[in-house]
C-alpha cells in the first residue's frame, strides 16, 4: 500500500508531500491545476522513460519519492529479497529527473536500474488511464487477473510443477546429447582400465615391490654384511658379548670402592641383552635372504611395467591407483549416461503428457472464468455509461510443444464501447476515459483480486455526468473496500465517494505558476464539492447539494 508520495520541482509543483491510507482517495482541482501530476509522478516512479520537460522551470532536477508498506505484498517482498534490495517490511522508491535529460533511480536507498524500478513497481501499483501507464494492457497482467478471478491457484501450481519436471528432463537430454557419441570413449577407457587393473597399484603394494627389488639387487652384499655381523655377535673369542662380560667382571671387583659402578654394570647388562636380541634378529634376516635370479627378474619386469604405465598416463607411480579409480568412475558414468539416454525419450513423453493433462484442466477452468468475467464486466460497462458495450476474454492456444508454466493458452481482453461494433483488443481502445472506465469495470468485476494492492485511476470520469458519475463513484468506493484506490476526478459525484480528498490548486508566485496540494477536512470537502458543482461562484444551493452528496456516500451500504 502506498503510504507517502513526495514531489519536488516536478512540473508546476515546487514541493509537496502527500500521505495516503486505505480505501478510496480522490484528487480534484481546477482545470490546469495539475491534478494528474500525482499520476505522472507515480508513472515515473514505475519506470517511465525520463522527460526533462517535467522538471520545473529554473530547477536543475525533479525529485520523486514514494514509500510503500509491504504487509500485503508478498510478491514484492520476494522480489526485493531476490534482488538484495530488501529492508524489512518497508519499500522506498526514489527517482530524479535532470533538466539535461538524465535520470537516476534508487530502491531502499540503493542505486537501481529503470528495469528494476519498473519490475518492482509493477508489483506495487497499477495505473489505469493513459495508454503508456495502463497495467491491464499487458497480456501477462490480463492472464494473471483471469487466474486470480477464477481462483486457479491449484491448477496453476500443477501446471508449473509439470512444466519444471518436463524442462528438467529436456535439459538432461540436451546435456547428454552435447557429449556426442561416447562409444569410442567407452572402448578406449575399457582398454586402458584393463591394463591398469592387471597390476597392483596401491601405494603400499608399490612400496613393498620397490623394497623387495632393492633387497634382491643388493642380495650378495646383504648376505656378506649379515655374516660378518653374526660372527662379531657369536659370543666367543673377541665377540662383542664376550667382551662385554669381561668388562663387567673387571668393574665388579672395583664396585666396593665406587658404588656408582653398579649403575654402569646395569647399563652393560642391558647392552648384553640387546646384543643377544640383535643377534637373534640378524640371524632371522640372514635366513630370509635368498638370492633368486628368477625372482629378481620378475621384480624387474613388474617395475618396468609400472614405470611404463606411469609414463603412458603421465602420473607418478604413487598416483596410478587414484588415476585408475578416476578412469573407472568416468567409464561407469559414460555407460550409465548411454543407458540413461536410451530411456529418456520415454520419460520426456510421459512428462509432456502429464503437462498437457494439467494444462488442459487449467484451460477448462480458464474457459469458465473467462465467460463469467466477460459477462460481469459487460454488465458493469453498461452501468458506467457505455450502453451497448461488450467485454470478452479471448483464450488463444499456444503450440504446447514446449513446457510452459503459464499453461497452454494466452489471454487477450477484447472490448467494444458501441453496439454493433466487433470487439477489439483493449490496448487499441483510443479514448483514455473509456479505457479507465473499462479498467474500472474489469477490476470491480474481478473483485480486485489482483496481487497489486494500489490502483490508480485517471480520466475515469471523462465524458460522463449525472447518474453515471454517481455509479462510477460508488464502484470506485466498492473497489476501495478491497484495495487502496487513488482517483483523479473532476466530478463531484465521484469525489464525494472518497474516504480521503486532496485538492490541487494553482497560483502565481514571483511570475511563475505553482501548484499546491492540500488534504481537505470535512468542511473543506464540502466547500470543494460545492465549487465543483457550482463553478467559481459557490451558491448556498451548491453547498447544500455538496452536503447531500457527502451524506449519501456515508450512508450507502458497504459493498
Amino acid at each position: 500500500m502506498l503510504k507517502r508520495l513526495s514531489i519536488k520541482d516536478f512540473a508546476v509543483v515546487s514541493a509537496t508531500e502527500l500521505e495516503f491510507g486505505p480505501g478510496l482517495t480522490v484528487v480534484s482541482g481546477e482545470t490546469g491545476a495539475g491534478k494528474s501530476l500525482i499520476v505522472d509522478a507515480l508513472g515515473f516512479l514505475s519506470g517511465l522513460r525520463a522527460d526533462s520537460g517535467m522538471v520545473r522551470h529554473g530547477a536543475q532536477r525533479a525529485e520523486l519519492d514514494a514509500e510503500f508498506a509491504l504487509d500485503d505484498s508478498p510478491a514484492a517482498l520476494d522480489w526485493l529479497r531476490e534482488q538484495e534490495f530488501d529492508d524489512g517490511q518497508a519499500c522506498q522508491l526514489r527517482r530524479t529527473l535532470r533538466a539535461d535529460g538524465g535520470s537516476r533511480a534508487w530502491i531502499n536507498g540503493r542505486p537501481a536500474t529503470l528495469s528494476q524500478l519498473g519490475a518492482l513497481a509493477a508489483l506495487l501499483v497499477e495505473i489505469h488511464g493513459q495508454h503508456e501507464h495502463q497495467a491491464l494492457l499487458s497480456r501477462g497482467s490480463q492472464l494473471a487477473l483471469l487466474d486470480a478471478f477464477g481462483r486457479h491457484e491449484a491448477e496453476l501450481a500443477a501446471v508449473g510443477e509439470a512444466a519444471r519436471a518436463w524442462s528438467s528432463l529436456l535439459r538432461e537430454r540436451d546435456r547428454l546429447n552435447a557429449a556426442g557419441d561416447v562409444s569410442d570413449r567407452i572402448d578406449f577407457l575399457g582398454h586402458q582400465l584393463g591394463e591398469l587393473e592387471r597390476e597392483a597399484l596401491e601405494p603400499d603394494a608399490i612400496t613393498e615391490l620397490v623394497a623387495a627389488h632393492r633387497r634382491q639387487a643388493h642380495g650378495a652384499e646383504l648376505v656378506e654384511a649379515c655374516d660378518a655381523a653374526l660372527e662379531r655377535l657369536g659370543g666367543d673369542g673377541d665377540a662383542l658379548p664376550a667382551a662385554v662380560q669381561q668388562l663387567r667382571s673387571q668393574l665388579a671387583r672395583m664396585q666396593a670402592h665406587e658404588p656408582r659402578l653398579g649403575e654402569v654394570d646395569s647399563l652393560l647388562e642391558g647392552a648384553a641383552i640387546q646384543l643377544d636380541e640383535a643377534a637373534v634378529l640378524l640371524d632371522r634376516i640372514r635366513a630370509d635372504l635368498d638370492i633368486d635370479p628368477e625372482q629378481m627378474q620378475a621384480h624387474d619386469a613388474r617395475l618396468s611395467r609400472l614405470h611404463e604405465l606411469s609414463r603412458k598416463h603421465r602420473v607418478p607411480l604413487d598416483e596410478l591407483a587414484a588415476h585408475r579409480d578416476a578412469m573407472a568412475l568416468e567409464l561407469e558414468t559414460l555407460a550409465t549416461s548411454a543407458k540413461r539416454l536410451e530411456g529418456l525419450d520415454g520419460e520426456i513423453e510421459a512428462a509432456a503428457t502429464a503437462w498437457r493433462s494439467a494444462a488442459a484442466r487449467l484451460g477448462k477452468a480458464r474457459g469458465k472464468a473467462a465467460k463469467a468475467l466477460g459477462q460481469a464486466t459487460t454488465a458493469l460497462i453498461a452501468e458506467l455509461g457505455m450502453g451497448g458495450g461488450r467485454f470478452e476474454v479471448a483464450l488463444e492456444p499456444t503450440t504446447g510443444d514446449a513446457p510452459d508454466a503459464q499453461g497452454a493458452e494466452r489471454t487477450e481482453f477484447l472490448v467494444t464501447a458501441n453496439a454493433g461494433q466487433p470487439p477489439r483488443p483493449l490496448r487499441k481502445v483510443a479514448s483514455g476515459g473509456e479505457l479507465s472506465r473499462i479498467s474500472l469495470a474489469i477490476e470491480v468485476a474481478a473483485l480486485g483480486l489482483d496481487a497489486v494492492q494500489t490502483m490508480v485511476f485517471d480520466e475515469v470520469d471523462s465524458g460522463i455526468g449525472g447518474n453515471v458519475a454517481g455509479i462510477v463513484g460508488r464502484k470506485l468506493r466498492d473497489l476501495g473496500s478491497r484495495r487502496q484506490v487513488l482517483c483523479v476526478t473532476h466530478l463531484p459525484q465521484v469525489a464525494a465517494q472518497g474516504h480521503a480528498h486532496y485538492r490541487v490548486s494553482k497560483a502565481e508566485s514571483e511570475g511563475m505558476t505553482q501548484s499546491a496540494v492540500r488534504l481537505l477536512d470535512d468542511a473543506g470537502r464540502q466547500e470543494e464539492l460545492a465549487r465543483m458543482l457550482g463553478g467559481i461562484e459557490v451558491s448556498r444551493e451548491a453547498r447544500a447539494a455538496a452536503k447531500r452528496l457527502l451524506r449519501e456516500a456515508d450512508e450507502a451500504p458497504a459493498a
